[in-house]
This record gives C-alpha cells, sequence and structure tokens, in this order.
C-alpha cells in the first residue's frame, strides 16, 4: 500500500512538473525561475535602481522627521503621494499622527494641495487628508481599487490600525475625501505595527492583504508577513504566514507586496530589510546629523521578492537589491524604506520611492529609477549562452523582446515543440539576429514574424544570447511583422 501510494505521489508530482503554463499575451518577466526549464551559461541578474534625486522633504510643521509609511499610487494623469505626518517621535497610534497626500502630473514634481479638511496646530492651511483617526493614521495605506465595476464612491479603498483597534477599513471616490466603511475592524488577527498593504487582485479575483504578524507571540521572533483573501473588501480570510523560501530568516518590516503594473499576475515585494542591533554610527556622529537619540541603533536596506499567489514568497535574490547610499545619513535605523508600488513614469522607466534620512530633520523621499521590467534580467557574458523555457500556451502572432545588448552582442529565438524539436522555419539559424536596446523589439525568421499559427499549440522559446540582457518578453497581436534590415 506504501508503494502504491508513493507511486500516486511521484506520478502527481511528474503530471504538475509538465503541467504546460498558459501565458496567453501576458508579459514575462524574469525575477524568478517560475518559466526557465534550463540555464545554460546565463544567469538572473538583479537590477540596480539609479538614485534619480530628492522628489520631496518633508519639512512642514505637521511632517517632520518621522513621516513615513508612504504610498505612490497612479490615478490616470496623476501620480499621488500619501505619507504618514509626525514631527516629534511617541507611542505608535497617537493623535499627532496624520495621513498627508502630495500630487504630481509626472511622479517627479510634487506639491501639496491646500485642502482645507483638517485643522492642525490652529490651522487648516495643509495637505491632510485624515486626522483625528488615530490609530489609523498611524500606518493609513490606501490603494486604488481595480476591481471591475466598483462603485465610483470606493474608486480608493485603505486600511490602517494596530493590534488593539484591529485594521479599519476606509473608502473615498477621489483619494482626498475619506470615509469608515464600517465602524468595525475588518481585521483582527495580527499585530499590525507596519503598513498594511491591500490590493485587487486581477489574477485571483479577490482582495488581497498582506499584514505585519511576528513569527513568535505577541511581539517575539522575527518581523514577518502573513496574507488574508476577501471577495467584498470587509469579510476576510483568517491571515496565513506567508513562507520565504530557503535561507536564514531576517526581518522583513514593510512588505509593500503589490501587483507588478505591466504583469499584474506577478506580485512584487519591494521590502524593507530590517537588521535590529546593527549599529553604523556613533553617539557623536548621529548627534551631529541631528539624529533622534533612539534611531541610530539599526540600520535597514531593501530586498526584492515575489509572489504568483498563494503564502509563498520567492527569494530568488538574496542579496540587498537598494544599498544605503553614501554617507552616515542613510545607515540610521528604520531609513531606506521602500514606498509602496512602483510606478511607470515615462515609455522606458519605472520609479521606486523610498523614505531616507528618518529621524533626521532632512526626512525626505527620493526616487530611483530603473528600465521597464528591469527588476531583474536574463544575463549573458560574451561568451554566450542560453536559456530554454518550459513548455507554453500563448496568445497572439508576434514575440517581442525587451532586451539590450553591447555593440558585439547579440540575441536570437527559436521556438521548439514540447519535446524539444526545432519547429521547422523557426530554428536559430532563421532568426535575423536582435541587436540593440529596446523594450518591444519584434522577432522575426526570415524576414517574417508572424507566429500565428503556433498560438494555442505547446512550445518551448530558447534564447540565445551573448554580451546581453533580456528583460521580459510577450506574445502579442500586431498583424505581420517584416524584419528590419540590422544596422
Amino acid at each position: 500500500m506504501f508503494l502504491m501510494a508513493l507511486a500516486a505521489v511521484l506520478s502527481l508530482s511528474l503530471q504538475e512538473s509538465q503541467t504546460p503554463l498558459n501565458i496567453g499575451s501576458n508579459r514575462q518577466v524574469f525575477v524568478d525561475h517560475h518559466l526557465i526549464e534550463s540555464l545554460d551559461n546565463v544567469r538572473l541578474e538583479l537590477g540596480r535602481p539609479v538614485d534619480a534625486g530628492t522628489v520631496f522633504t518633508f519639512d512642514k510643521p505637521w511632517e517632520g522627521p518621522f513621516s513615513g509609511y508612504s504610498t505612490i499610487i497612479q490615478d490616470a494623469d496623476r501620480f499621488l503621494l500619501y505619507y504618514r505626518g509626525l514631527p516629534r517621535a511617541g507611542g505608535d497610534g497617537t493623535d499627532r499622527e496624520t495621513t498627508c497626500v502630495a500630487i504630481s502630473d509626472d511622479g517627479v514634481n510634487f506639491t501639496r494641495p491646500d485642502l482645507g479638511l483638517h485643522e492642525v496646530d490652529g490651522s487648516f492651511n495643509n495637505n491632510v487628508v485624515l486626522a483625528g483617526v488615530a490609530p489609523v493614521t498611524h500606518n493609513f495605506s490606501p490603494f486604488l481599487d481595480t476591481r471591475p465595476n466598483v462603485p465610483e464612491g470606493q474608486r480608493f479603498k485603505g486600511l490602517g490600525g494596530n493590534e488593539h483597534s484591529g485594521l479599519l477599513a476606509f473608502a473615498s471616490p477621489d483619494g482626498i475625501h475619506w470615509s469608515p466603511m464600517q465602524d468595525e475592524p475588518v481585521l483582527t488577527e495580527g499585530m499590525f505595527d507596519s503598513q498594511n498593504v491591500a490590493f485587487w487582485s486581477q489574477a485571483e479575483g479577490k482582495y488581497l492583504c498582506y499584514l505585519r504578524t511576528w513569527t513568535g507571540e505577541g511581539y517575539a521572533g522575527f518581523r514577518s508577513v502573513s496574507r488574508a483573501t476577501s471577495d467584498d473588501f470587509i469579510n476576510w480570510s483568517a491571515p496565513e504566514e506567508m513562507t520565504f523560501g530557503p535561507g536564514e530568516m531576517e526581518h522583513i518590516y514593510t512588505n509593500q507586496t503589490h501587483p507588478y503594473c505591466r504583469a499584474p499576475d506577478v506580485y512584487v515585494a519591494v521590502a524593507a530589510r530590517f537588521m535590529p542591533d546593527r549599529q553604523v554610527l556613533t553617539s557623536d556622529e548621529a548627534q551631529a546629523l541631528g539624529v533622534d537619540g533612539k534611531y541610530f541603533g539599526d540600520c535597514s536596506d531593501a530586498v526584492l521578492m515575489t509572489s504568483r499567489g498563494g503564502t509563498t514568497y520567492d527569494r530568488t535574490f538574496r542579496e540587498g537589491f537598494l544599498r544605503p547610499g553614501i554617507g552616515l545619513q542613510h545607515w540610521v535605523s528604520r531609513s531606506n524604506y521602500p514606498a509602496l508600488n512602483i510606478v511607470q513614469t515615462s515609455p522606458t522607466e519605472l520609479s521606486l520611492y523610498v523614505n531616507q534620512h528618518y529621524a533626521q530633520p532632512s526626512a525626505q523621499l527620493r526616487r530611483y529609477t530603473m528600465r521597464v521590467d528591469g527588476l531583474a534580467s536574463v544575463r549573458a557574458d560574451a561568451s554566450g549562452g542560453s536559456l530554454l523555457t518550459k513548455p507554453l500556451l500563448f496568445e497572439g502572432d508576434t514575440l517581442e523582446l525587451n532586451f539590450s545588448t553591447s555593440a558585439a552582442g547579440g540575441m536570437q529565438v527559436e521556438l521548439l515543440d514540447a519535446a524539444g524539436s526545432v519547429l521547422p522555419g523557426f530554428g536559430i539559424d532563421d532568426c535575423v539576429e536582435l541587436i540593440g536596446n529596446e523594450v518591444d523589439r519584434a522577432v522575426t525568421w526570415r524576414g517574417e514574424g508572424d507566429v500565428s499559427a503556433l498560438a494555442g499549440s505547446l512550445v518551448r522559446v530558447r534564447f540565445v544570447m551573448r554580451d546581453a540582457d533580456l528583460y521580459s518578453f510577450r506574445f502579442t497581436n500586431r498583424s505581420h511583422v517584416a524584419a528590419s534590415p540590422p544596422g
């Protein structure tokens, strides 16, 4: 009986491993090994965000050194920056904490709207959107609800609260005027002592919340993440602990999980990795910078995690995604915390925003840029190599690549059947070599790019490359594409 049961399990595992991936016309990004059957002299390489400078300084009296838990939301032609305003340190969930908003039309230049909604320090001249609802304003985390047919009055939703209040749900028609959805909390199982993020998942057809829990009882063990789901944003499942794959457990302070804007079936988490008691500054150095005395005993950076649903984070890359900058001001406790959401700020550019100089008079938000889909890539050195995908089902008539090569490098693609045999007319010798640096280049074979005859059939894609990076690919409908002459 045991052998029969074992055989059944092995058979099921084999079937699952051979189940084709139906990618449709969705963009495929190389942030994990999800699509990869084999790598030959190529490797997955973590992207390196480029510092693009300060975009916002928390220098108003209602903001200050302890402003944080930022969120960036792209709503049509505007970018909304939400953040906690907090000029003085104190216990979490005090009446001094407010939720503020700044607005930009390009994701670079942010201004404070003078809203006149809430009185702070005797004045209504401020950009505060929530006040007097502690502890919600300690860690309020909003999102733009992309669920089909969402009521106009609930286009924006958000959660905030602590372990005493639970997470309370708010809604807004415009991201400015907020009201509670009900008096009672919608989630109560968790410690919530961080930014608890939620969104509508197009891939899973439900709301997801990634919330702060600890691996031990109360505030014991490691700061970690659990996940809950909901069909209506009011009634939630019991949170389940996330797992992080092989490797030592680390403190994840903010998880910032969200659907990647160009491939929403992939959830990206640019998470703050907290290193308690890993002190860089001396007392004298902290004093010279004006750092609050309680906030220089630790340091932090950011790591890249991904998920494709369920309770598993993939940590293909264990190293830091965003290292602290040059200068001791970047090495204080709770600095380098990424804002929620990576957004696209030009046809070729992604922007990631990061809270820096925490607990200092110079507290600010900085922007970092990457090429689109540049979170990671498949990289080949000058000696060359190849990548083979698992069996795929696709829709469309054209294969597009986001790639870059050196002047001496190049890339070619061949299509194979599920057994690994090259499909006639789609071999390496048929493929017109791709040279350059483009985000949506069509692949062609002997001058033609039409792959529609293969749509709906099992194929494997083999990328042969040298001195090149492959960031993403997708099958799409372009009608017939002819090759451009090289050079």
